[in-house]
């Protein structure tokens, strides 16, 4: 059996850490061919010498000459060097674990060569849905398949079941570390509490989204994209065990929902074995043990990005693409106490009242409204 060749974006994030774990524990099925990353040079070049990767990458220029001179090896950079490993003929799977907008292009190019794409840079279907859309009508042998848990967890549940039979896709949240805290505490909330999250260990700037909820937003427009349902069809339900991922509601009653622990490897290897299910060591959920699972509505009072998505979903046109480019800028914000945890959604209310819309945009016209809205967002603080 022929090895799939792997190519993974972000291998030093959260994801990248989960992807490498499933390569190991499937070391006769893949072989990593190709790395992206940051600026931690350092990690990739372990990660290098372990897998023994032929294909670099770095984000940070300075990062890759590090790279390169402690490999002795060629090391591309930048967006140029993400477009390059994308397109590589040898590659098979791209795994694409980037943080934030830089991950859109290198998804369309991967999946315009007709690439399987393991999608968990949920900012591509963000700010571009309309246009990948057209990419994979275009590039019937490329697929798209979602790493997220929560959209992992519905693509399980519906196993490409016709969207006419969905009643409502039911996105599951944890709630994050605010979830009971009253909201006149909010104006006190510190970085550090924020970055304190109760179930999932992630990057710093998606667990601060999980703490406003604008994580859940994005994955509701995500959603959106990937299974082709009407936001009005589309619901929120907050579950702090993060024990049921997601759930279908089926128009004949039936509501069917993926469990499991919370663990990245899970979905990440479902992207990579679909349409088989091979063996994977990760805890397994005992229900006498776990007792009861707890659902709640969210507070949209409390928490307004989840409101804020909703409208912009609804708006269509570049408005996700400016929610998202102005929450890229304001959340690092926050995380250097340049701003306040409060100031977050009401610099995104204000941003989607300011900022023009385009509606029906192309892609140029989408990254210029995210050009746009950095821009803007950079000149609140």
């Amino acid at each position: 059996m022929s090895k799939q060749k792997v190519c993974v974006l972000g291998v030093t994030g959260s994801i990248g850490d989960s992807t490498l774990d499933v390569l190991r524990q499937h070391a006769h099925r893949f072989q990593l061919v190709a790395i992206a990353a940051g600026s931690s040079w350092q990690k990739v070049a372990k990660i290098a010498k372990e897998f023994e990767v032929e294909h670099l990458c770095m984000w940070n220029e300075d990062a890759a000459q590090k790279l390169s001179s402690e490999l002795d090896t060629k090391v591309s950079y930048g967006m140029e060097g993400l477009l390059e490993q994308t397109s590589l003929a040898e590659v098979d799977v791209v795994v694409n674990g980037l943080v934030g907008s830089i991950g859109c292009l290198p998804t369309m190019r991967a999946l315009e060569k007709g690439k399987r794409v393991g999608l968990a840079n949920k900012e591509t279907l963000v700010m571009a849905g309309t246009v990948v859309e057209e990419v994979l009508l275009a590039n019937p042998n490329s697929k798209l398949l979602p790493i997220d848990s929560e959209h992992s967890a519905i693509f399980q549940c519906l196993q490409d079941r016709p969207v006419e039979e969905i009643e409502t896709v039911q996105l599951t949240a944890s709630g994050g570390p605010f979830r009971t805290l009253d909201k006149s505490e909010f104006k006190n909330i510190t970085v550090e509490r924020a970055l304190k999250h109760p179930t999932w260990s992630m990057g710093p700037k998606i667990t601060i989204d999980s703490a406003t909820l604008m994580n859940k937003g994005l994955e509701v427009l995500e959603a959106h994209f990937l299974f082709h349902v009407p936001f009005e069809q589309i619901d929120v339900v907050v579950h702090p065990g993060s024990i049921v991922h997601s759930m279908v509601q089926f128009r004949d009653g039936s509501l069917m929902a993926q469990l499991g622990a919370p663990d990245m490897k899970v979905p990440i290897q479902y992207a990579l074995s679909y349409p088989e299910r091979w063996p994977l060591n990760v805890d397994r959920v005992s229900l006498p043990e776990l007792g009861k699972l707890e659902f709640y509505k969210p507070d949209t009072d409390k928490f307004p990005c989840l409101r804020l998505a909703y409208e912009a979903g609804k708006r269509s046109g570049t408005a996700p693409a400016i929610l998202n480019a102005a929450n890229e800028i304001l959340v690092p914000a926050f995380l250097e106490q340049k701003i306040s945890f409060l100031d977050i959604p009401k610099k995104l209310e204000k941003a989607l009242e300011s900022l023009s819309i385009v509606d029906n945009p192309n892609l140029q016209q989408i990254l210029k409204a995210d050009e746009t809205a950095r821009e803007w967002a950079r000149n609140e603080f």
